[in-house]
């Protein structure tokens, strides 16, 4: 039998499956790695580890399902979080820790940027919003604190490119992901001068830049024998998993939402226009010639509330933190929504979509002597999931929204789903045996293989067969609760500054 290998070189892990050529799920194995965070404003991974963990897992994956079976791989596609950097030197060997998208050491850069009045015109030509998330503000920094290397900066790099590179020996990046840096112009298709001279770098020090579509790579043989995968096996380039997330919902064109939950949350459309926001709050990002992929991305979701659950959760009876969550999800259920008047904000990590503001705090509102542990765990959802709702009501601006698909980790508890529902009293559908990511991976490498005549085509081969229906009267009770959530972001705006400073002082 033949199939397909997917490697999704995601936040928290890696992980590896294999589809039938008729785009199924048959295996799955995933592997993680730890987030390090040596000061309050920076987020980092090891890029090694990241590597070595991929190696094992398909190698695990391959060993325990594929070659027993039978299996041959013809063909593997890959996808990866946006937004990370890794210098390395003309050896491709890293000079330091890959900087992830969480991190917000670049914001003295954003304002420099921004003082500039270049925000206007590079925000229009690369479709990121300027924020340290943006790979333009992190490499801007480390230019500009040149003294930490040990020798000179050959190239900036994703996580993703360094694995493929470690994988094939050469530097190539996607069009998505190259559209998701701030360095990249989506509508000419080049590295933008203009960025490229604000982060005083050339276009030498980036990836060869090659559609999603792109097959031309090839494993290094002592890869091929390691995993036991032919070394002319076809490799497909592949997009972010921001992109990927979305078509593996079946969303290639207007009228439809997906809700991506995971360690960090999206809300995303597809179209063939740009969404064009005088804000600056909306990303637009290539996934092909003709599909742009839009939305607004948070970073407070799964981390925020793993956070609750290692500070809070009873690890007494349990090993393992999946089995606090679902304890902790259960616990929720008691509690009445609106955690009897507690509103959490959940900007643990500052914030992206809508609001864009690296400076913004948590914090608990409404706290009472009759609260428990179980109360704050119901607002600390709640809270989380009025940051998406957030991201949903700024994409309504542009677009109709009919309804809504949701992936992620976070789509396997059905009281989630049903909160979303009643949050933004849509309709919302699912397929929980999908992984939104492989599967988006999957459809596009079956359709570069030809199996799918296009994506449209290939969308339509997806069911989404379990649904989530508004309940009126929680959708009412939930939008008085968000009002006061959006009140107090917007109130508390000056005082995230003025805490900012403090934490310089």
């Amino acid at each position: 039998m033949e199939a397909i290998l997917t490697i999704d070189i995601n936040t928290t892990s890696v992980k590896v499956q294999v589809y039938h050529l008729s785009g199924k799920a048959l295996y799955q194995k995933q592997g993680s790695y730890p987030t390090f965070h040596p000061f309050a404003e920076w987020s980092e991974q090891d890029p090694e580890q990241v590597y070595i963990t991929t190696l094992f897992v398909v190698k695990t994956l391959m060993n325990e399902f594929v070659l027993p079976n039978k299996i041959k791989i013809v063909s593997i596609g890959f996808s990866g979080s946006m937004h990370s950097v890794l210098p390395v030197n003309a050896k491709g060997i890293p000079l330091g820790q890959a900087i992830i998208w969480a991190d917000n050491r670049g914001q003295n850069q954003v304002k420099k940027l921004q003082d500039s009045r270049l925000d206007t015109s590079l925000y229009a030509q690369t479709g990121t919003p300027i924020h340290p998330m943006s790979p333009l503000m992190k490499i801007a920094w480390l230019e500009s604190n040149k003294g930490i290397f040990s020798e000179k900066v050959a190239t900036y790099i994703s996580l993703k490119e360094y694995v493929l590179f470690q994988l094939t020996g050469q530097y190539r990046v996607d069009e998505s992901m190259a559209s998701s840096t701030g360095l990249f112009d989506i509508t000419a298709k080049k590295w933008s001068t203009e960025a490229l001279n604000f982060a005083h770098i050339s276009s030498s020090q980036l990836s060869e830049v090659s559609s999603v579509m792109d097959s031309t790579l090839m494993l290094k043989p002592e890869i091929s024998k390691s995993w036991g995968i032919p070394i002319d096996t076809q490799i497909i380039l592949g997009a972010t998993d921001g992109c990927l997330a979305t078509l593996g919902a079946g969303i290639i064109s207007e009228g439809k939402a997906v809700i991506s939950i995971g360690a960090s949350s999206a809300v995303r459309i597809a179209g063939k226009e740009l969404l064009k926001d005088q804000k600056q709050r909306v990303f637009n990002y290539l996934l092909t010639d003709n599909c742009y992929i839009s939305g607004g991305p948070g970073n407070n979701a799964g981390v925020v509330f793993e956070w609750f659950a290692k500070e809070f959760g009873d690890f007494s009876e349990h090993a393992y933190i999946e089995e606090v969550l679902d304890e902790i999800f259960q616990r929720i259920e008691s509690i009445p929504l609106g955690a009897d008047g507690l509103v959490f904000l959940p900007y643990l990590l500052g914030e992206r979509a809508p609001i864009w503001n690296a400076n913004a705090r948590g914090s608990y509102f409404g706290l009472h002597i009759n609260h428990t542990k179980s109360h704050l765990a119901r607002a600390t959802l709640e809270g989380i999931l009025f940051g998406v709702y957030s991201i949903g009501k700024m994409l309504a601006e542009f677009r109709d929204i009919d309804e809504i698909r949701i992936n992620g980790s976070f789509a396997s508890h059905p009281l989630c789903v049903q909160m979303l529902s009643d949050i933004f009293g849509k309709r919302i559908t699912a397929n929980l045996s999908y992984d939104g990511v492989g599967q988006g991976i999957a459809l596009l490498t079956l359709t570069q293989m030809g199996i799918f005549s296009d994506l449209q085509t290939a969308t339509a081969s997806l069911n989404f067969d379990q649904e989530w229906l508004p309940n009126s009267d929680n959708h009412a009770k939930y939008q008085a609760y968000y009002g006061l959530f959006e009140r107090l972001t917007e109130k508390l705006e000056e005082e995230f500054e003025y805490l900012a400073k403090l934490r310089d002082f």
